[in-house]
């Protein structure tokens, strides 16, 4: 229970206590058990961190302008809407209530907390989130050669996390912002180059298919739209590719591609396969995606205008509900869908899945004017998105999204910093 009283020190601390919340939710329970009432301390956390924040509101030099002032004011918004809509459509209407209060809560908090930072602090706090990634990755490295690293199913590597579907978007973030910074500052070093190919090889082995593909996509739309959405000419921002040094690296591992082409194949295969004798990534997603899109799909054109409640189960009286003892008050109940934008008119209504939609169109174009790697990492939660649905749900995966996020939204105009520990 020290994170609470950690996160009411500052606002670099109340991002520090909820990054921390993430990481001790989803260590690995080889390494450390789990902790009793976790699910209570987390929500004392975000509270922590938005009063630590809100009690110094207006205070400093921060990084945000007005425009980031209106998107905190338009997911405080959008968060009213879900919360109004949950008491009055929610099939599990207390569920629903907590969670939109806990996104909420912890989205408003981060939005604010990172544009409430002065450039100094949020560059050093940058390096010291995607260092502690990094340190992660090391220290996962090890486990390779034991059982600890494959504790889940025997095959997907986990490393020091809970399970493969989160140390592969781990790893994917952390690639995103490795290798976006390699196109994306002038002068990128060599180790990250190294760093980025062992996040590729972690990945594979972790047989996480949604992280990979959100990894390569947010990458490629990042490089291919995001002068356009900058509004800066290539060169600018994409300096890297003007270095000698990315260019031979680019024509090494096309070299490299080519002389293991039939190897990487046959890597790449068994990759998307992932012991489901899948022959391509289409029906890959179906076999692991397709039921639960077909309910979805069954609700929505059941209830396409009104939706079944936020955070709300397929089938909502097969929720698995964890409650406190004393009260009886809802403390989590995980559930699983594919597709986070299918799950919002699911279960939101369209007009709700509208206003998301909005809200995250206008992140994507608050992380375009910060550069290549902000917007690289902006798009890789999003793109994970389509496979796995954590943007919704900041007790699990999603924290450690909307910690980046929002760290994203706020970047500043026209930055070529990012991408080196």
């Amino acid at each position: 229970m020290l994170l609470p009283l950690y996160a009411l020190t500052g606002r670099t601390q109340a991002i520090q206590a909820l990054a921390l919340s993430w990481l001790f939710s989803l260590l690995s329970h080889g390494i450390a058990p789990e902790v009793p009432m976790a699910a209570i301390g987390r929500y004392a956390v975000f509270a922590a961190a938005a009063v630590s924040v809100l009690l110094r509101a207006g205070n400093g030099v921060s990084t945000g302008g007005a425009s980031v002032k209106r998107l905190v004011l338009l997911t405080v918004l959008l968060g009213t809407g879900m919360l109004v809509h949950a008491l009055l459509f929610s099939a599990v209407r207390d569920v629903s209530v907590l969670k939109a209060v806990s996104w909420t809560v912890a989205t408003a908090t981060l939005l604010s907390a990172w544009s409430g930072l002065n450039p100094e602090a949020r560059q050093r706090l940058e390096r010291q989130l995607f260092g502690g990634l990094t340190l992660l990755l090391l220290a996962s490295v090890p486990l390779l050669a034991s059982g600890l690293g494959y504790m889940v199913n025997g095959t997907g590597f986990q490393g020091v996390l809970a399970h493969p579907q989160a140390f592969g978007p781990t790893m994917a973030l952390l690639a995103a912002w490795l290798g976006s910074g390699i196109v994306g500052r002038p002068n990128p070093q060599w180790r990250q180059l190294g760093l980025f190919l062992l996040c590729l090889v972690l990945i594979v082995m972790s047989e996480a298919r949604t992280a990979g593909l959100g990894l390569l996509l947010g990458l490629l739309v990042a490089a291919a739209t995001g002068r356009v959405l900058a509004k800066r000419p290539l060169r600018k921002f994409l300096p890297g590719l003007g270095n000698r040094r990315v260019q031979l690296a680019i024509g090494l591992g096309l070299l490299a591609m080519v002389a293991a082409g039939p190897f990487l194949g046959a890597q790449l295969g068994a990759y998307v396969a992932k012991r489901g004798g899948s022959s391509n990534v289409m029906e890959a997603y179906d076999r692991s995606r397709g039921s639960k899109v077909d309910e979805m799909w069954g609700n929505i054109v059941e209830h396409p205008l009104r939706g079944i409640g936020f955070g709300v189960a397929s089938d909502p009286f097969d929720m698995d509900v964890a409650r406190d003892p004393l009260l009886g008050l809802p403390t989590g109940a995980s559930v699983e869908k594919g597709v986070a934008f299918l799950a919002a008119w699911e279960e939101l209504g369209l007009l709700g899945l509208l206003a998301v939609l909005g809200w995250l169109w206008m992140l994507v174009r608050h992380a375009a004017r910060g550069g290549m790697t902000s917007l690289a990492v902006c798009l890789t939660v999003l793109f994970m998105n389509f496979g796995e649905a954590t943007l919704f749900s900041p007790s699990g995966m999603g924290m450690l999204s909307l910690v980046l996020l929002a760290w994203a939204a706020t970047a500043q105009r026209a930055t070529t910093r990012g991408g080196h520990v």
